[in-house]
């Protein structure tokens, strides 16, 4: 017998020159996308329509390939069919069930690509026709649920999920998509809670889940009450958000992971080799090779957590036993490509044995720590516009940690001390740290470092001024904390103070490139004060006294820079031009550090002079410094412990209507390309009983 082909819904024998065959679920369709009822000559036309395997390419293509006055003239067959899929996803037959929902995403996704087109019909009416869609969509509304919440089929539930992103993904906007509104009347919050709640539900489905609980809560969020913002900010059910934690966890340790390898594999490949042969030369332009990509939807998911659910900030410290453990699951979960932002979900919430060797630590990690590891990888290349948004959420995240009082606590413990191992970029004139040698501290240490980690390397000329804003502030408000509540935290602060030292110099350096940009003096102000806020205060939370003593011993020894600053901003604060007023501010903010180089300095220079010294070691200085505080007069400066609060409100929703928009795009993008297949779904369904 000749070899039989299909294609887009067409049987045909390759040796025959015949006209291809169509299956009949092809010629069923192609009733539909008459002007007759399909139903008048077969009675049994819609029953046995969803007992033929779905041609989802066939159907939206076909939908597609019509014009809005073409499409409108079997309005009343489309809003059938669409009505027939919501009936049949009460069946008992999962057959049924599951090609009603291929179909609906079908028709979903085919009628929206014509709603875009100049027609302008609304997509509403063209699917379910006006005076029937309140019912309709309620009924399909508490269908989807069921099936969520039923103890059925895992595929099913799969299936349920990716209608639910399909319909919410199908416009770029979301918040355009008035499909929406019927999500929002007929909620399906508990159901998602339900899958995150459970063990064996979140490990099959939680990602998803997660993702589309974190788009909801975007729809129309500055514009009325979104009942999914409400619900989500008072959930305090351990297990559930403990499920939310868990596969957030996993999705950014995935990343983590999969960055790991990429590096592993780069350091031994052919480049690797060529650079240490010539040196270090080329090791920047080497490291940019090393891209994973980054998972914007579930840092999303991650920050509406964090800023809508006080509760959740304690599962930030959670331990998560299921990240420890040894074993694999027992069951083969299949997993899919990742692919652009993070649209598809990681295999599993158990970190197998496979990946123990990630990271040291895997047995006392958390969902910061994994967060804070995240945030050191793609916060390292902000020249790509993935990784800068994804840097700049992960900032913004860190603001609201940095603001929360337990939040603060638990970075702050003494008794809660862990060894975390931040990615650094390579660096000509350092070397790689080695692993091994990291002490165990507090976690505010590591949101410390990681903030030096960011000033020290990107001072570039693509400066990335916003996000060196988000990164003194969040420095800021750690310090208020400490000096409200006298944490005495041991911490390498030196570090930090010629990370903000150099960060002046490099302001200074290109003050007319950057001020063609940027207001450098709002920076510059933050800096300073960060500075006062050691000077005024270092006592209350400095860990030693010799570390208040290092402290201007690293003003003294830099003074050079502060000259230079000072000469910068009183030279523009005097003249007429638009930084006068901001310039001026700083001159103000200097006071203190100047009056301290003004004091110590002769001092320094009376002792060498006196002891025929040329040049003073650092101990010397010391002992100068020690010896002459009580001549010293500072001023008091007020407001230091004082900050603005964040406000996603008045100041990012324009980064998160584009955030959004580019998760919604890449979600359906996804579901387009690789997750409707039913190879899978049918297998498990192959006999009707």
């Amino acid at each position: 017998m000749a070899q039989t082909e299909k294609k887009g819904g067409l049987l045909r024998k390759s040796s025959a020159s015949k006209k291809p065959l169509k299956e009949k679920v092809v010629l069923m369709y192609d009733e539909i996308f008459t002007t007759e009822d399909p139903s008048k000559c077969n009675p049994r036309f819609w029953e046995e329509l969803f007992l033929m395997k779905v041609n989802l390419e066939y159907l939206e293509g076909k939908l597609e390939a019509l014009d809005g006055e073409e499409l409108m003239k079997i309005k009343d067959n489309i809003n059938c069919l669409f009505q027939h899929c919501i009936q049949a996803l009460g069946e008992e037959h999962p057959i049924r069930v599951v090609n009603a929902l291929q179909t609906l995403c079908a028709l979903i996704r085919g009628v929206h690509q014509k709603n875009k087109s100049t027609s302008g019909f609304d997509i509403i009416n063209m699917l379910v026709g006006f005076d029937k869609a309140e019912l309709c969509m309620k009924n399909l509304m508490e269908s989807l649920d069921s099936l969520l919440c039923a103890e059925g089929s895992e595929s099913l539930k799969s299936l349920c999920l990716k209608l639910l992103l399909c319909l919410v993904t199908v416009t770029d906007n979301i918040s355009q998509n008035t499909i929406l509104e019927y999500v929002m009347i007929n909620s399906i919050f508990e159901a998602i809670l339900q899958i995150l709640s459970s063990p064996l539900s979140r490990r099959e489905h939680g990602y998803d889940a997660v993702v589309l609980l974190a788009l909801l809560v975007n729809y129309r969020k500055y514009e009325s009450v979104n009942p999914y913002i409400v619900k989500l900010s008072i959930v305090d059910d351990e297990a559930t958000l403990n499920g939310m934690g868990l596969v957030i966890a996993q999705a950014l340790s995935e990343y983590n992971r999969q960055y790991k390898d990429k590096e592993e594999e780069h350091q031994t490949g052919f480049f690797s080799a060529l650079t240490n042969m010539v040196g270090s030369m080329f090791i920047a332009d080497a490291d940019e090779k090393i891209s994973v990509q980054t998972n914007e939807a579930i840092l999303l998911a991650l920050y509406e957590a964090v800023h809508l659910n006080r509760n959740f900030i304690t599962v930030l410290a959670q331990s998560h036993p299921e990240m420890g453990l040894l074993t694999t699951p027992t069951s083969p979960i299949p997993t899919t490509p990742v692919t652009p932002l993070g649209t598809t979900p990681p295999s599993s919430d158990v970190i197998s044995s496979a990946e123990l060797p990630l990271d040291a630590d895997v047995q006392t990690s958390n969902l910061l720590i994994t967060f804070l590891k995240y945030s050191s990888i793609v916060m390292q290349d902000t020249k790509d516009e993935h990784r800068l948004h994804s840097g700049k959420l992960c900032l913004i995240i860190l603001t609201c940690i940095a603001e929360d009082q337990y939040a603060n606590a638990f970075l702050h413990d003494d008794n809660m001390n862990f060894r975390v191992n931040l990615h650094r970029m390579p660096m000509r004139h350092r070397k790689k740290a080695a692993d091994k040698n990291l002490p165990c501290r507090p976690l505010v240490c590591a949101v410390l470092d990681l903030m030096v980690e960011f000033i020290v390397t990107h001072m570039m000329k693509e400066f990335p001024m916003d996000l060196y804003v988000r990164c003194i502030q969040i420095v800021h408000k750690l310090l208020c904390y400490q000096k409200k509540c006298r944490v005495r935290l041991h911490y390498t602060w030196r570090e930090l103070w010629s990370a903000l030292i150099n960060l002046l110099k490099f302001l200074m350096s290109n003050e007319t490139v950057l001020l063609a940009k940027h207001n450098i003096f709002t920076l510059a102000l933050m800096v300073v004060n960060l500075f006062n806020m050691f000077i005024t205060y270092g006592d209350t939370f400095l860990p030693t006294p010799s570390s208040y003593d290092e402290l201007y011993y690293e003003i003294i020894r830099m003074h050079q820079n502060f000259d230079n600053l000072y000469s910068m901003v009183l030279r523009l604060s005097t003249n007429a031009g638009q930084w006068k007023e901001p310039a001026s501010k700083v001159t103000h903010a200097l006071v203190n550090i100047r009056a301290i180089i003004n004091h110590f300095n002769p001092k320094i220079e009376s002792y060498a002079a006196v002891n025929h010294i040329s040049q003073l070691s650092e101990d010397q200085v010391l002992e100068v410094v020690r010896s002459n505080y009580d001549t010293l007069t500072l001023k008091l400066q007020d407001g230091l412990d004082q900050y603005e609060r964040y406000s996603e409100q008045h100041k990012e929703a324009a980064f998160f209507k584009e955030l959004v928009r580019s998760i919604s795009i890449n979600v359906r993008k996804n579901l387009a390309f690789n997750t409707l297949s039913q190879e899978l779904l049918l297998k498990e369904f192959s006999t009707i009983s």
